[in-house]
């Protein structure tokens, strides 16, 4: 029985999306726990600042040469050999020689870029963060040096990712992520009280071999064996190669665009980067748990309806997908921003984050709650491209966004600080949503638009009722609780929050929100299933 519901859970994209969301939510968590640690050790004003500036560099050559661009491309390509060879692989086959291929070739990339990078981290940092000088400067050149040996673990874990979810297999690849916010929490506890800034560096390169070393035994299962394979010459790889350069293109704008805000950011006030990096953190909670967990589990069902040219399957698939995100994303923003102050005290607001910090964090979560469900159609919608081996139109987008964002947050911080650096992310996140679903109607037409329109006007009713209730709620509660305490202010929010899901789950349910009573069958499913495992779930 269990052996069924496990693989039910494993194989479809709705049992995927859960697998990674449940594990996603622990992540979170552990993210959020880890940001309480550092907000309580270091505060909001500028300690952390130098931690938040030395990511930068080595996470713009992994997001730009690993993450996103290899699978985006890996998956598709490998997918379509998969399929090519039946679906059973022996240690011979021709997929396997593609994924050794890339792994060695990205290795030998990252190790080269990560030397370099070492050496001329000195010359590099100052462009980054040019409002920091001294000792400040100096500690975030050394934390950048050693959070550059991470980008190799991640570059490798990575290649593994994309295999497992090429075969379906989400439950190691969805707690990688779990380890690394653990090894991050680990250098907090064990690490910081000894070597300060460089523990938590050093937290940063453990967590990164933890997110690879869980998901060996589940990649050794399928039938991957590591070779010292470089045929860069190979069709696949090949095909991969030319998939990944727009794409490589697309992630490096975006990388411009983050080292922009940090730019500005460190030309504020003492802390800005601090703040805005907490409420960011808290603002990609619900976009990971929702958004990004069913893009990557549909990714693999819209390539393989792409490869048998099953275009009505594709349809269908991205309408599912996309109504079942947004009858969770956008209460669950208007919640968040109706409870932002309630939810920056308790997860950052620590003694050592003063009253100022958090207001400033809590004022930019709000902001950020506009754009979540753009947010998270986001890497839907690019995935949908990516199925089709397109990748150019994301990369437009990209860049379309990353040009009015970069404008507008030079432009509005001068008058709103680091809140308008906000605004303009928000409002560039909104034109990237929209140019992408264009353009996709234009490539494959309708994209079951009626219902999607007709559903998303009854979820966005149902939300704005609930954000009401909650409002009510949170002022109403706050008569009988002492909010000068945590216990306080986490019970007020608790409370205002769950009544205003009860509120937007009745008004859903009143207004025949269709994904609603799926969710509600699902679970009655499952739980008969649980019980006597007679009846299956479906997807």
């Amino acid at each position: 029985m269990w052996m069924k519901l496990w693989s039910k859970l494993s194989t479809t994209i709705l049992g995927g999306a859960i697998v990674i969301g449940v594990t996603g939510i622990l992540s979170r968590v552990l993210g959020l726990v880890r940001d309480r640690m550092l907000a309580s050790t270091f505060g909001g004003g500028g300690a952390l600042d130098p931690y938040f500036a030395a990511f930068k560099l080595p996470d713009f050559i992994f997001n730009v040469l690993v993450l996103g661009a290899l699978s985006s491309s890996f998956i598709p390509v490998f997918v379509s050999y998969v399929k090519k060879e039946g679906g059973i692989l022996n240690r011979e086959s021709e997929s396997w020689r593609i994924a050794n291929s890339v792994l060695n070739l990205l290795l030998i990339v990252l190790v080269g870029f990560g030397i370099l990078l070492f050496i001329f981290a000195n010359r590099i940092i100052p462009l980054i963060a040019p409002g920091f000088s001294g000792e400040k400067l100096t500690e975030t050149i050394h934390l950048s040096r050693i959070m550059l040996v991470a980008i190799i673990f991640f570059g490798a874990s990575n290649i593994v990712s994309a295999i497992l979810n090429a075969f379906k297999r989400f439950f190691a690849f969805a707690l990688a992520p779990v380890l690394y916010n653990l090894g991050i929490i680990v250098g907090i506890v064990f690490f910081v009280p000894r070597w300060g800034l460089t523990g938590l560096a050093y937290g940063v390169v453990l967590g990164a071999i933890c997110h690879l070393l869980i998901q060996l035994p589940g990649v050794w299962k399928v039938g991957f064996r590591y070779k010292r394979i470089l045929d860069w010459k190979n069709a696949g790889v090949r095909e991969i190669g030319r998939l990944m350069l727009p794409r490589t293109f697309g992630l490096a704008v975006n990388q411009i665009d983050s080292l922009v805000s940090t730019i500005i950011a460190t030309g504020l006030a003492a802390g800005s980067l601090t703040q805005f990096n907490f409420a960011s953190n808290l603002q990609n909670f619900p976009i990971n748990v929702f958004g990004v967990s069913l893009a990557i589990a549909v990714f693999p069902v819209f390539s393989e309806a792409y490869a048998s040219r099953d275009m009505e399957g594709f349809v269908q698939h991205f309408s599912t997908t996309v109504r079942r995100l947004l009858v969770i994303i956008i209460p669950v923003s208007v919640l968040i921003m109706v409870l932002r102050a309630q939810v920056v005290r308790v997860v950052v607001g620590a003694r050592a984050f003063d009253w100022d910090a958090t207001y400033q964090t809590a004022q930019m979560l709000g902001i950020f709650a506009i754009s979540m469900f753009s947010e998270s159609l986001i890497p839907i919608l690019a995935r949908s491209f990516y199925a089709l081996h397109e990748t150019a139109t994301p990369v437009k987008a990209a860049t379309l966004s990353v040009a009015l964002d970069v404008v507008l947050a030079v432009t509005l911080a001068h008058f709103y600080g680091i809140i308008g650096v906000a605004i303009a992310f928000t409002l560039a996140s909104l034109v990237e949503m929209t140019f992408l679903l264009v353009v996709l109607r234009r490539r494959i037409g309708q994209l079951d638009d009626a219902r999607i329109v007709r559903t998303t006007t009854r979820i966005v009713i149902a939300s704005v009722i609930a954000g009401f209730v909650t409002w009510g709620m949170l002022h109403f509660a706050a008569m009988g609780i002492d909010m000068h305490t945590l216990v306080g202010i986490f019970l007020q929010g608790l409370i205002a929050g769950v009544v205003g899901m009860i509120a937007y789950v009745t008004a859903a349910s009143w207004l025949h929100v269709e994904e609603v009573q799926v969710f509600r069958e699902w679970w009655q499913r499952l739980r008969k299933f649980i019980r006597n495992g007679t009846s299956q779930p479906t997807a």
